[in-house]
């Protein structure tokens, strides 16, 4: 809160829930820059459904074969995962007894042992084991790092830092360039082509609005000239809520280690030599698990944290507890809930309106309530009963499914994988079509994780590099630059 690599909005969660904070990447590399390092893909059922809904050249056997363009994975090139492409794989190492306990404990659960947890089986049957991640030789792999690093270069290219656009500026119905405000003041960028908007599933729906693409209504509201009634501008946001159960265990939590002096020690650690807690990812280790054994797919999605804490950041700072603790996060991977962004004003620095409608469908409330009772499970299984001491939270008072949902956005929060708000299709209301051009207007088109019409399985920093892949594709081949695949 407060860096100036990140943006920070106040959203409404849900019904009567106080609104929390949300955090964005404000950055070379955007989100990928601040998250937490976590690399998935999603089912390749998530995306073969995009292509069931008309969303010709989305589905898995194109969506597959561009992650596998992009990946430069630790493990090697296998079936559906790649290796010596733009961004590095690393998978989190082997070797810790409690990370490993837990692994036994899934087993236990009758979840599948598996050593790439984004193994298409792993994503429909459920498996778990060491989390993949965006990481290499300890440090964090952005997307600045894997695409940018390598182009900078470029006489073509002109990278402008500590500038905002303010909106998309148009010649009648063509996107014919921005208006900026940088260091030496506003200006606009004309543009020859087309404009590609990468601002992510908050930001580019506002940006249309402010631009004159949105609903209507909401924009004369503030006096905005309509360019292009999008009634879809902002709407069917859709948001993972994870729920989260924090354990106190007798050893091999990071708790001490980032708390205190002893912080300062990790840090010195990680500058020197990229090791210890400060080098880990969210997760150490992940996996997918099915809430009834009766599901054709998996449904749940779990990480583990090895550190707890008793305040996440939500409203103000985080908190580690002071003693030894981890903590199980598991979220419904497929909700169907969905929320909006709206402009609250014409002026570009205003934020804008968020509400994530968290669990306001019947199916969202109970995967929740299966997510909650899953982590339970977990942490009762024989292996871990060495390690662990007892439930930290929410502990005894949060039992029926009623305490459950009651206390729901007390027990988790937000993943940080907002998608949906500018969704992709080839019905009316659409905003984008198939080729992520803009509906309504030429010369524009939108490639961040607004344009997937429902939410994938998993981490969306994955999904949304892909999306980035695919839209170079296809501005090449509109181009007339590269024959089509």
């Amino acid at each position: 809160p407060g860096s100036p690599v990140i943006w920070d909005y106040q959203v409404h969660t849900g019904g009567n829930a106080a609104p929390e904070r949300w955090f964005r990447g404000k950055t070379l590399g955007g989100s990928s820059s601040v998250n937490g390092m976590v690399y998935m893909r999603g089912a390749p059922a998530d995306y073969d459904g995009w292509e069931q809904l008309g969303c010709t050249g989305w589905g898995w056997d194109q969506v597959g074969r561009t992650f596998m363009a992009l990946e430069d994975h630790d493990q090697g090139a296998g079936a559906w995962r790649g290796a010596g492409g733009p961004l590095r794989i690393t998978t989190h190492p082997t070797g810790d007894p409690l990370q490993e306990s837990i692994v036994k404990a899934g087993e236990e659960m009758g979840i599948a042992r598996v050593s790439d947890v984004n193994a298409v089986e792993a994503t429909l049957e459920g498996g778990i084991g060491y989390q993949p991640t965006t990481r290499y030789k300890g440090a964090r792999f952005s997307s600045a790092r894997a695409f940018l690093a390598d182009a900078a270069s470029r006489p073509n290219l002109t990278v402008a830092t500590e500038t905002d656009v303010l909106r998309i500026e148009f010649d009648g119905r063509r996107a014919s360039g921005i208006r900026v405000r940088g260091k030496d003041g506003e200006h606009s960028i004309r543009a020859s082509r087309e404009i590609v908007v990468s601002a992510g599933a908050i930001q580019t729906p506002k940006l249309l609005q402010l631009s004159g693409i949105g609903p209507a209504g909401l924009l004369r509201s503030h006096g905005i000239e309509v360019v292009v009634d999008a009634p879809e501008v902002g709407q069917n946001l859709r948001e993972h809520r994870h729920v989260d159960l924090r354990l106190r265990v007798r050893s091999h939590s990071q708790n001490k280690a980032l708390s205190g002096v002893r912080a300062a020690f990790t840090f010195l650690r990680y500058l020197l030599f990229k090791s210890g807690p400060m080098s880990h990812a969210a997760h150490e280790v992940g996996a997918f698990a099915k809430s009834s054994p009766d599901l054709d797919r998996a449904d749940l999605q779990f990480g583990l944290m090895t550190l707890s804490a008793s305040s996440t950041g939500k409203e103000g700072k985080i908190g580690l507890d002071p003693f030894p603790g981890i903590t199980f996060i598991t979220y419904f991977t497929r909700p169907e809930s969905q929320g909006e962004v709206r402009i609250a004003s014409a002026d570009p620095d205003a934020a804008p309106y968020v509400n994530a409608n968290h669990l306001s469908t019947e199916i969202d409330r109970q995967r929740f309530v299966a997510a909650f009772r899953w982590n339970r499970r977990l942490a009762a299984q024989p292996a871990l009963k060495r390690y662990v001491v007892e439930e930290a939270g929410p502990g005894p008072s949060v039992e029926t499914d009623d305490e459950i949902l009651a206390a729901a956005m007390s027990l988790g929060g937000t993943c940080f994988h907002t998608a949906g708000t500018a969704r992709m299709g080839t019905d009316e209301r659409a905003v984008v079509d198939p080729r992520l051009r803009v509906r309504g207007v030429e010369g524009l088109r939108v490639a961040d994780t607004s344009i997937m019409p429902t939410l994938v399985s998993g981490n969306t920093n994955g999904p949304a590099m892909m999306i980035g892949l695919r839209a170079a594709e296809f501005v090449l081949e509109d181009a007339g630059l590269r024959v089509a695949a």
